[in-house]
């Protein structure tokens, strides 16, 4: 296999498409950091290029071009997930301690808790008011409007802290964010009765309100080109929006193809799939009805299994890439290398394959065969060496309705930290490779 990066091998009007790919990627990026917040832009995007689309609370969508008979010949499926670790406000946030007002936090998925201490952050989310009045929060993306953060403790006195390991650094009940520190003109719970007055000020909002509300901390900053030569991608949430927007744009883009497509972003991949929006629900089953309706073919049981067992499914979530600082965590023989291309990934799993779909071979080349029938740079990785951890992805979930899945995405530096670096070349050729799919 070629072992030359994508800078070396593609064309100049192919590297001209990579950077105006990336540029459009870097904005979407910048503008939608929640799964809200994708799901909606996504829904435009699907309305534009006459798609039919189906959205699950808000949270999770399904995109799909009836076309075919997809109870002989099955869908193509690409599963992808718009969730992303965060810092999200407990149900009564507001808290008053040693003169400032704090928003008082959970953290969510499986972040570095150190990593979020003394960064910008901004505030973005829902709150359902007491009479039903649904009221939305994007505060500190402005330049103008103020940030949130959560302040580290200062090497002067943290002596002991210091001593401690990184999982113990800072405790999750101390991911308590900065919200203000203005009096109010009253005896008791001045500070907080000032944070409470402004928001029922600016938004309407009670402090009960809080408890019906889905609030996020994410950093405040935009997408960005890396490097000296601006080749990488530096973002919050690439894990797994990136493979969302490719998909995204590859299912708007495509042109041929004879069995219908159907795009899932889904929520909650990061904390397992979990709930009524995630990848373990039947949303599955419910796109596939929808699909048949579109096509006049009745929705019976029979019909729904016989086109989920011919299915066939990319999940599209992110890989790691052999980071230079850390490399002996890799076997580098079987790692993803920022730069050289979209990753097939046979197995994830932890350790001995746990929790792992792992592709049948015969899938494994089958989608070889389209890649390279499509000139897609491409490449295999696996999530670190055997014992050094691992991870899961929503593949298990998809092969569990009888689907034929196979892992596939962009590779990553910096995984669930809040700036996670991409390469341009696999973010192109990962929307490259999944229109092949989609068209094959």
């Amino acid at each position: 296999m070629d072992k030359k990066s994508g800078w070396e091998v593609m064309s100049e009007k192919e590297l001209s498409e990579v950077e105006k790919f990336a540029e459009e990627y870097m904005e979407f990026m910048s503008e939608n950091k929640t799964e809200r917040e994708f799901v909606r832009a996504s829904m435009e995007i699907a309305e534009q290029w006459g798609l039919s689309y189906s959205v699950f609370h808000g949270k999770t969508l399904g995109v799909f071009r009836p076309q075919g008979n997809p109870v002989e010949e099955g869908l193509r499926i690409i599963a992808t997930h718009v969730d992303a670790p965060r810092i999200d406000l407990k149900p009564q946030p507001v808290l008053e301690k040693e003169n400032f007002v704090l928003f008082n936090t959970h953290y969510y998925g499986g972040i570095k808790k150190y990593q979020w201490l003394s960064i910008p952050l901004a505030l973005h989310g829902v709150v359902i008011k007491k009479d039903g009045t649904k009221v939305e929060i994007k505060m500190g993306e402005n330049e103008k409007e103020p940030v949130f953060t959560i302040p580290d403790l200062l090497p002067h006195l943290s002596g002991k802290q210091m001593e401690k390991k990184a999982t113990e650094f800072i405790e999750g009940e101390n991911l308590d964010c900065i919200a203000g520190s203005k009096p109010a003109k009253v005896k008791e719970n001045r500070f907080k009765k000032f944070i409470l007055d402004l928001l029922k000020k600016k938004y309407g909002i009670e402090e009960e309100d809080l408890i019906s509300s889905e609030l996020q901390l994410v950093p405040a900053w935009n997408a960005c080109e890396v490097g000296l030569d601006g080749s990488l991608i530096g973002a919050y949430g690439q894990d797994d929006r990136v493979c969302s927007f490719t998909a995204l744009k590859a299912i708007a883009s495509m042109g041929g193809g004879k069995r219908t497509p159907v795009v899932i972003l889904y929520d909650k991949e990061e904390i397992g799939s979990t709930g009524n929006t995630g990848a373990t629900s039947r949303i599955i089953e419910d796109i596939v009805i929808e699909v048949l309706d579109e096509l006049g073919i009745e929705p019976t049981y029979k019909n729904i299994r016989k086109t989920l067992n011919a299915s066939v499914c990319l999940s599209a979530d992110v890989n790691a890439g052999v980071n230079p600082l850390f490399p002996e965590v890799h076997d580098t023989t079987n790692a993803a290398r920022l730069g050289y291309g979209l990753v097939l990934t046979k197995y994830t799993g932890h350790r001995g394959k746990g929790g792992t779909n792992d592709a049948h071979a015969e899938l494994v080349y089958e989608i070889r065969r389209i890649f390279n029938e499509n000139n897609v740079l491409w490449q295999t990785g696996e999530l670190g060496k055997v014992d050094e951890g691992g991870g899961g992805t929503v593949a298990r979930f998809i092969a569990e309705f009888g689907i034929d899945t196979i892992d596939s995405g962009v590779p990553l530096l910096a995984m669930h930290s809040p700036f996670e670096i991409s390469s341009k070349i696999d973010v192109y050729q990962a929307y490259k490779g999944f229109r092949a799919f989609l068209e094959s």
